[in-house]
């Protein structure tokens, strides 16, 4: 069967590619194969959601409707918890009928956004390096892809003034986030603002991916929610997988200007339901019963991030300390560069000899070349032993 051109300028994704390295390993074929894999490949946390979510969702899943189809009608109850949480969260009052959506994951709004706003041809811009999705969307779009390159020795800042007039006015819209995958890094107010003005001065649709807001290490989240201009051209995406630990549930939601909402609303009722009534309801307890259960899961994450530098550290791996929960965004040592190996061969090589999964930087974009991530989402004690193993095949090769 013939794919199309879409498929092939898609390719296969990082996180695909990383799944058949771990099937592999799992097979009979390694001589290893008595190590157990540690999968610190993907953000999929090992904490459980608070009890009063799990007890909001068993006690809807006994009703005849949480199997029924739901209809956008239906979600109201969920939209109007939203816009709670919006005025508790940030200040900010929003509408749960025009500026509030349900989505199945945030990854679901950046990559159907582009669906419901642009022309083939029309141009896009992402970050790089930047999460899949956000070159996925437009490609799928027959956009034409801009990328921004974000470096370490700017702190990852994106320097939107380098874009010329002209390539800003030929922009139609921007996909972005911080706190920022893979980096790790917070970001700041600032550069969401920064942002802002350049889509309300250029008319460039403006969207932020913020599934890691609530889960800042150090300093506090930009949200796009706090600019000027975000009812003029901006959309934000917020997710329940991180902060609440419900990343199986797919739930998400989109908060942004009404055009905005009311198209990716269209685009969703031709490719897609929304998610049972069960599970909105495990949404909703999130929202307005456990609205500060982020703060228990950060000290979980720093716990896990200050004893994973200080045990990588020890072998000589010198790993920036991210601002962020969940991830390390980790420079490939020299001596392994001295090899020839970058991080797509790294990263195998340390799967094959040591059962331990990171994902590749390069994976992101040509921005994380060089880079491996490593997802904080086992107990300490795991981590422990992934590093040691790490830590053995380090000495045995540089």
């Amino acid at each position: 069967m013939v794919g199309s051109k879409r498929l092939d300028l898609l390719g296969k994704g990082v996180f695909a590619r990383n799944d058949l390295r771990k099937q592999k390993y799992k097979s009979s074929r390694y001589k290893n194969k008595t190590l157990p894999l540690i999968d610190l490949s993907l953000g999929s946390t090992d904490l459980l959601p608070p009890s009063v979510v799990l007890q909001a969702i068993n006690q809807s899943l006994l009703k005849p409707d949480s199997s029924s189809y739901c209809l956008h009608a239906a979600t109201r109850p969920f939209r109007e918890a939203v816009t709670a949480w919006s005025e508790k969260r940030f200040g900010v009052r929003v509408d749960p009928d025009k500026e509030v959506l349900l989505l199945v994951g945030s990854q679901e709004g950046t990559a159907h956004l582009p669906l419901a706003l642009m022309n083939p041809g029309d141009s896009g811009l992402i970050l790089d390096p930047s999460y899949p999705s956000h070159k996925g969307g437009l490609v799928l779009a027959d956009a034409h892809i801009e990328r921004l390159l974000i470096k370490p020795d700017d702190g990852w800042k994106p320097d939107f003034s380098s874009l010329t007039k002209t390539q800003w006015d030929q922009l139609k819209m921007m996909v972005f986030g911080y706190p920022h995958n893979p980096t790790a890094v917070v970001g700041s107010q600032s550069w969401l603002q920064e942002a802002m003005d350049f889509g309300v001065n250029h008319q460039v649709v403006i969207a932020h991916d913020n599934p890691y807001v609530d889960l800042a290490l150090e300093g506090d989240a930009p949200a796009l929610l706090l600019c000027d201009g975000w009812k003029e051209c901006g959309i934000e995406f917020f997710s329940f997988s991180k902060a609440w630990s419900m990343g199986g549930f797919r739930l998400a939601f989109a908060i942004g200007a009404e055009p905005l909402v009311t198209a990716l609303r269209n685009i969703k009722s031709v490719v897609d339901f929304n998610q049972s009534l069960a599970l909105q309801s495990g949404a909703i307890a999130a929202l307005s019963k456990a609205i500060d259960w982020p703060n228990n899961v950060i000290e979980i994450y720093k716990d896990r991030r200050d004893r994973a530098i200080d045990l990588l550290e020890n072998i000589g791996w010198k790993v920036p300390v991210p601002s962020m929960a969940f991830y390390l965004w980790m420079p490939i040592p020299s001596w392994a560069k001295s090899r020839g190996w970058g991080d797509e061969s790294l990263s195998s090589k340390l799967l094959k000899d040591t059962g331990v999964s990171l994902t590749p930087g390069s994976g992101f974009g040509v921005g994380g070349e060089g880079w491996l991530r490593l997802a904080l989402v086992r107990p300490v004690d795991e981590l422990e032993e992934a590093i040691a193993r790490i830590a053995s095949w380090w000495n045995a090769h540089s």
